[in-house]
């Protein structure tokens, strides 16, 4: 078993293990802790606490110290500083007439760094813009391109259910969303329907895909024939969660429906083809678009620890 805390840097954010050592320190506490990139102000969210060793990244960087109120102001002062580096970057984005977008800026605890977060369409030739910033901060300066989630889950806000959105309170990382999961799901296939503030597939489409998959697995598909108590249909719907299926049967010249657990169903021939949506043909090229811009956002990755 390994003694650790957590830390997190930033709201929303990953939370990452350190060593207290011989230090007792409670949650919501603030520690001044060592990182790849120097030393680092962050909130304690875990307090101290045994976990088995399998789950740490070892060896754990250490806890410097508890933060004092000089650290405290320290970590304010940088806050009014970047207030005043995004206002002049934005003055020299402008002059060099770039086409990217600011969105944020931050101060490594120890001023070793700067960092000026920004979206764009595509690759920007930013090598002036660094010159001219590295001139007027005299400290080390790095742009970094991120993903309209990035920019959004920096902003703020809240989603279509009316709840602060998910990557603004407790999402640490953007996991791979896809249309298949909407389909899978159940989901209105519309794009304004399944997408987030920032224009990309929700990421609360992901919450409980892996009971979607394994509850999918004891179901037939939609299309197949089925054999029942009152003789053979073909499975018109399904209800994945409770596991029923809604079978339809000929009747003369028109057709009834009749619900059924899966269990008591079994498939004489299973669909030749996935049935399609008609939702899904009516915006096929939006969708397209949408899943496209998903695999090229640009993200940025969790800075090393």
């Amino acid at each position: 078993m390994k003694k650790v805390i957590g830390v997190r840097f930033k709201r929303p954010g990953k939370i990452y293990f350190f060593d207290p050592g011989k230090l007792e320190i409670t949650k919501q506490d603030y520690v001044i802790v060592e990182t790849a990139s120097g030393e680092e102000y962050g909130e304690v969210v875990i307090a101290n606490r045994m976990v088995k060793e399998e789950i740490v990244v070892t060896p754990l960087k250490k806890v410097i110290r508890i933060a004092t109120p000089k650290d405290r102001k320290h970590y304010e002062e940088n806050k009014r500083k970047e207030k005043e580096a995004f206002s002049i970057c934005l003055e020299k984005i402008k002059k060099h007439k770039l086409e990217m977008n600011l969105t944020d800026v931050e101060y490594k605890f120890d001023n070793s760094k700067l960092l000026f977060y920004f979206t764009a369409d595509g690759r920007i030739d930013f090598r002036e813009l660094v010159k001219d910033l590295a001139a007027i901060f005299k400290t080390r300066i790095e742009l970094r391109q991120i993903g309209v989630r990035d920019e959004v889950k920096r902003m703020g806000g809240n989603g279509i259910c009316g709840r602060e959105l998910c990557c603004c309170s407790f999402l640490g990382n953007f996991e791979t969303v896809s249309i298949k999961m909407a389909k899978e799901q159940n989901i209105s296939l519309n794009p304004s329907k399944i997408s987030g503030n920032c224009g990309r597939l929700m990421c609360c489409l992901k919450y409980e895909q892996d009971v979607y998959e394994e509850k999918l697995k004891k179901l037939p598909k939609v299309g197949a024939i089925v054999k029942t108590a009152d003789g053979e249909g073909i499975v018109d719907r399904l209800e994945t969660l409770k596991e029923k299926v809604n079978v339809k049967f000929k009747d003369g010249d028109g057709f009834f429906y009749k619900k059924y657990d899966a269990k008591d169903v079994k498939v004489v021939k299973n669909a030749m083809s996935e049935k399609v949506d008609p939702e899904e043909l009516e915006h096929q090229k939006e969708l397209e678009q949408l899943e496209e811009l998903d695999k090229l956002d640009t993200v940025v990755e969790d800075e090393e620890i």
